[in-house]
């Protein structure tokens, strides 16, 4: 049955893509007095809905020195309950609905969701809107999970990884809130403890109506749920703070890292290209999410070569994360032996530099455009999925439709504009390398 499903899909984001629409769900859009966007897209999952809770505010949005860290520890508190749903009884709840929840941060936003059976609808918002609006810790409370919060970098630390995007973010930016990764700088972690006072400005700040949008996707009548949404998120108030984010200048020189890792490890290299923030009108930003495919997916040359033919590296990725500000094309792998690392960083670069002068075919960048348009597709097959990306196109641009004028975009990027924006930002000067290699002894 959902491979049925899936197959009229398709068909029906083909018939929809020749119409100017990759997204074939309608999006219904309220916006109440208050501010509080209202995303709902009825989605044929019988006594299901995913619903999500969508905060405009995530690393970016932590503008003062010394205060990192605070979006994603609004991630944690959100969870401490209220006086009407304590902590517990909230979660009670939940389970006794057979609930999946969660939430996530990220540079640009932050997420709270839950998949659960249609008729705990009002439940949902009871619940939902009363820990929006009504979120209250104490200075105990707060300082546990500052400890919690430690815990939690000190376990992602014990991996390469954030290492490596710590120290690239922190060389790649000068100024812009990028320069932190979304958990935040361990000294300003160190110090979270004290900064209750700090973390209610923050909630205050962000935690407000017109900075948020409810996303409800599934098995639901309309009318219905405005009614509700009305009825218990009316009375939140509006705020009015407006974030200065830095700009980060322009970068001049390529910036190298190395980072000397205590434990046993693979050496790691990871590159970062300086390029343009989100977009559904630059075209050269399009083009270089074409990038993403021609060199670093499983058929690319480079691929072949260094993991299938050469065995120099166990994987290697490159992508450009949507951004709400200019941020990087981030490529990694991970490499077998320390004495290739030079060998591998040359066939990377040598690749790019054949994108700057060699077109891509025609057939070969069609073939590319399919594979996106399908995997688009493809991964619509639940409310769940449906309503993260209704969730991620809003809060990018403030117009979850974005994601329509985003393909239609890629639809006409050429060969020339992806040599022309390769050999626009993919240079010496505009990138920033870090290399991770076992200590010495």
């Amino acid at each position: 049955m959902k491979k049925i499903t899936l197959i009229l899909m398709l068909l029906l984001s083909n018939l929809l893509f020749s119409q100017g629409k990759i997204f074939p769900f309608k999006i219904n859009k309220v916006v109440l007095e208050n501010g509080l966007t209202v995303l709902s897209v009825p989605f044929d999952s019988p006594g299901i809905i995913a619903y999500y809770t969508v905060v405009r505010a995530g690393s970016r949005n932590e503008v003062e020195p010394g205060k990192t860290g605070f979006a994603h520890f609004f991630e944690h508190m959100m969870f401490r309950g209220t006086e009407k749903y304590p902590e517990q009884v909230y979660n009670d709840i939940l389970k006794r609905l057979g609930a999946d929840f969660n939430a996530f941060t990220s540079a640009d936003w932050t997420a709270y969701h839950i998949v659960a059976s249609s008729d705990a609808l009002e439940t949902i918002i009871d619940i939902e809107s009363d820990r929006f609006m009504n979120l209250k810790y104490t200075e105990e409370q707060f300082k546990t999970e500052a400890g919690a919060i430690l815990g939690e970098y000190n376990k992602s630390a014990s991996s390469p990884f954030l290492a490596l995007y710590e120290k690239l973010q922190d060389l790649a930016f000068t100024t812009h809130t990028y320069k932190h990764t979304t958990i935040g700088f361990l000294k300003d972690i160190l110090d979270m403890p004290n900064q209750y006072d700090y973390s209610l400005q923050f909630f205050d700040r962000y935690y407000r109506p017109e900075n948020c949008a409810i996303v409800v996707v599934g098995d639901f009548d309309q009318k219905k749920l405005i009614d509700l949404i009305k009825k218990y998120y009316g009375k939140w108030k509006r705020g009015n703070f407006k974030p200065e984010i830095p700009v980060e200048p322009p970068q001049t020189e390529e910036k190298v890292g190395h980072i000397a890792w205590k434990g046993k490890t693979l050496p790691y290299l990871m590159i970062g290209y300086r390029i343009p923030e989100f977009s559904t009108k630059n075209v050269d930003r399009a083009a270089i999410d074409f990038v993403s495919e021609l060199l670093f997916s499983r058929t690319a040359p480079l691929y072949q070569k260094l993991v299938i033919e050469k065995q120099w590296v166990d994987f290697i990725q490159g992508d450009a994360p949507d951004r709400r500000d200019p941020f990087l094309f981030i490529i990694m792998t991970r490499i077998k032996r320390e004495d290739l690392i030079d060998s591998v960083k040359s066939e990377i670069f040598k690749a790019i530099e054949e994108l700057k002068v060699k077109p891509v075919s025609k057939e070969r960048l069609e073939q590319v455009k399919s594979y996106m348009r399908y995997s688009f597709a493809m991964s619509l097959d639940n409310p769940n999925s449906v309503a993260y990306i209704v969730g991620n196109y809003f809060q990018l641009t403030g117009d979850p439709e974005s994601v329509n004028e985003l393909y239609s975009l890629y639809e006409k990027v050429t060969p020339q504009d992806i040599m022309r924006a390769v050999q626009k930002y993919f240079t010496k000067e505009n990138r920033t390398i870090v290399t991770l290699t076992e200590e010495k002894k």
